[in-house]
């Protein structure tokens, strides 16, 4: 895990991937295919306003660009037309004609012998008796169809640099509104949803996002202007030949409308799959040894293959049909360009073109063709790139908390640790109770224990408290103000919590314990570690606080990890502490110095204890039973031991033996 920003450590019972009542949904998305296109590419193009003025210049880049890849082909025509005319001049020349005649007198006499379609042609390209070729002239024409592609080359490498800068831009902005709205949205929604699903919007979508924007915006437009320019010049040049290369318009659109159309689906399942197989990758990651100690390997192993096939399916299909575009549009330029040349043959024999221009004509045909294949080659790209730009814009659009206005909240100056719950109702499911009118008062300095079976709610009541979720019905105060009138920044700064499911980042020891108070000193570090009875262990290690924790902080123990977070809480001197079973993984001498610090730190603060061994919170100066999200028992130990109730069964089921 990465270092953080800011948030808190996830809350026991709050299953990573899955809601307090069921599992995660794998996968996300819309489902099959983008739900509305149009919308997200609309969404889309919106998010690159900031860089209109950027835009235009790649679009006048393009254009630039295109145009003088447009003049190539004719400047090579005329230079064809220059090498066919020296050539039957001197043929001329070698038949008796004699220098200086003038194309109009030669003309006339080829008319006079009933040579009329010689005579056409050599009209049309002005042929007159000559003894070489003109290579000068030729050489001319060649060096500046040089200069051109050169020139054109040049402005597409800039327009692609400056398009990869604005395609970066977008991903960056769209990566921090992302990490943004993850920092918004409540805790429910998270609940909901499966963390490599999430990681993998987050990765691999934006990633595709990125790479649709820098290829295939840009590529889809110079196709756009290509195609525009190039029928714009096929018609200056031969509007007949032109209607004849305009048949392939509509075919084409035929073939990209039906093949997109399925691809779009194919795409959209594609990103979809990808985030089931991150999930489950995730989830056999972190519970690596649960599937080992229980044999499941084989099983987790099939399901992977089971997500792998339909990823593998998925993609092939959309890969597939993207693909098969390119082999499509060639059938239809080869066609064309047989029907142009024969065409075009048929009009240089009758004198109605010249071959330098059927030859121009027909490079300007395949400059027709190409960029239609590419842009269904780039319509596939968009396909996946929305597929993409919808599930992560579904992200963007979860719901969030409700949003605190500046100074309409009520700041505590000093909290007290005065805690009440009056008549507190909370259902995660509507139609199903959890918590129902519980009554407790909690007096500064006080620590209450709350106890019952797995499923009674008592990690519930500590999510209402740190209001990660809203109470449905009654009201909780703190110092006597209603935590809903408390901005959730200032209320959870004034509580601290340490939990049994230990949360640790890719860092520093140090950094891990300063985490608990930003700004916090060497010194505070170190006595923080001190109270939690870390300082020996962490010494040991071979660079002390310096060790880098990774993967999960792996390379310490278990108990070492809750002694860190023990230390965290330790460091954040908070005025109301949690205890989620925070000595539950540690060992019984421990456990004794823990409890011992912890009964330190709860001195003048007030706590709430979550606990299955009742054996530690005998002296909690308040016990709350609960029971089916309701209180069964409210006492000290030897009150509720005394009533022969519920909490007397609980504490001497633990003691049975």
């Amino acid at each position: 895990m990465s270092t953080p920003r800011g948030g808190m450590a996830p809350v026991r019972g709050m299953r990573p991937g899955g809601g307090p009542m069921g599992h995660g949904m794998m996968g996300g998305g819309a489902g099959g295919r983008a739900t509305n296109a149009k919308a997200t590419a609309v969404r889309l193009i919106r998010r690159l306003e900031r860089q209109r003025r950027t835009l235009l210049l790649v679009v006048l880049l393009i254009a630039t660009a295109t145009g003088a890849g447009l003049f190539g082909p004719k400047l090579l025509g005329d230079a064809t037309t220059r090498v066919f005319a020296d050539l039957m001049g001197m043929l001329l020349y070698h038949r008796g004609v004699p220098l200086g005649t003038s194309t109009s007198t030669v003309v006339a006499q080829l008319r006079s012998q009933g040579q009329d379609r010689y005579a056409s042609m050599l009209e049309g390209m002005h042929v007159v008796p000559t003894t070489s070729v003109d290579f000068t002239a030729i050489g001319s024409l060649i060096a500046w169809v040089v200069v051109l592609y050169l020139i054109g080359a040049f402005l597409q490498w800039l327009q692609a640099w400056i398009m990869a800068g604005v395609a970066q831009t977008a991903v960056f902005e769209l990566r921090r509104d992302v990490e943004t709205k993850l920092s918004r949205v409540p805790l429910s929604y998270l609940d909901t949803q499966s963390r490599g699903d999430l990681l993998s919007r987050v990765t691999n979508d934006i990633d595709n996002i990125g790479n649709t924007l820098q290829q295939g915006l840009s590529q889809l437009l110079s196709s756009i202007l290509a195609v525009v320019g190039t029928l714009i010049v096929m018609f200056v040049l031969s509007w007949e030949l032109a209607l004849v290369s305009l048949l392939i318009v509509p075919l084409s659109i035929v073939m990209m409308a039906r093949i997109g159309k399925r691809s779009q689906v194919q795409f959209a399942a594609q990103w979809r799959e990808t985030g089931r197989v991150n999930g489950h990758v995730e989830e056999m990651h972190t519970g690596h040894a649960i599937v080992l100690a229980y044999n499941r390997r084989e099983r987790a192993v099939a399901e992977f293959d089971e997500f792998n096939d339909a990823l593998f399916e998925a993609s092939f299909k959309a890969q597939f049909l993207s693909s098969i575009m390119m082999p499509l549009m060639n059938v239809l330029s080869n066609l064309n360009y047989v029907v142009i040349a024969v065409l075009g043959g048929i009009r240089v024999a009758s004198g109605q073109l010249v071959l330098g221009q059927v030859q121009a004509f027909i490079q300007y045909s395949r400059q027709f063709t190409m960029p239609l294949g590419q842009i269904a080659q780039q319509a596939n790209q968009l396909q996946s790139g929305l597929a993409s730009a919808e599930r992560v814009f579904e992200v963007l659009d979860a719901p969030e908390e409700p949003a605190e206005p500046r100074g309409s909240k009520t700041v505590l100056p000093e909290v007290q640790g005065a805690v009440t719950l009056e008549d507190v109702s909370f259902r995660y499911v509507p139609d199903v109770p959890l918590i129902e009118g519980v009554h407790v008062r909690v007096q500064p300095g006080q620590t209450v224990a709350i106890v019952g079976p797995t499923g009674a709610g008592k990690t519930t009541i500590v999510n209402l408290l740190m209001r990660f979720y809203d109470i449905d019905g009654g009201r909780i105060t703190l110092d006597g103000v209603d935590t809903r009138d408390i901005a959730r920044e200032d209320l959870r700064s004034a509580f601290g919590m340490v939990l049994q499911d230990t949360w640790l980042f890719n860092g520093t020891i140090r950094e891990n314990i300063a985490y608990g108070r930003a700004g916090a000193t060497e010194e505070e570090i170190v006595a923080a570690a001190k109270e939690a009875h870390a300082d020996h262990f962490i010494r040991t290690l071979p660079h002390g606080y310096d060790t880098v924790l990774e993967d999960d902080a792996t390379n310490i123990s278990v108990g070492e990890r809750q002694l860190l977070t023990i230390a965290r809480a330790f460091l954040a001197d908070p005025s109301v502490l949690i205890l989620d079973e925070a000595t539950s993984n540690v060992d019984t001498r421990t456990e004794v110095l823990i409890q011992e610090a912890m009964n330190r730190l709860r001195h003048g603060r007030t706590g709430f204890v979550i606990a299955h061994r009742l054996s530690t919170i005998r002296n909690a100066d308040t016990i709350l039973v609960m029971d089916h999200g309701h209180i069964v028992e409210q006492g000290s130990h030897d009150e509720l031991m005394a009533a022969g109730g519920f909490y007397q069964r609980l504490y001497e089921s633990q003691f049975a033996e």
